[in-house]
């Protein structure tokens, strides 16, 4: 197993759980703007995880087309 599969292992995961975090949170911050709460920040750190997680599991898939050649 060579170093960017080791990555790719590594990072794909990490990248998909902080997509579905980032997406979980920003459907309760859009829950909380229904109900009249304070959701400004909250539902700005959920687009700051969802988007982590993009560049993570972009990161991921480059490595993995590495690891092919």
């Amino acid at each position: 197993m060579n170093t960017h599969q080791k990555k790719w292992l590594f990072m794909a995961p990490i990248g998909l759980v902080l997509v579905g975090a980032g997406l979980s949170m920003a459907i309760d911050a859009g829950a909380v703007k229904a109900s009249g709460g304070n959701w400004f920040w909250y539902g700005t750190a959920s687009l700051i995880v969802f988007n982590s997680g993009l560049c993570i599991f972009g990161t991921a898939i480059i490595e993995k087309v590495k690891s092919l050649k």
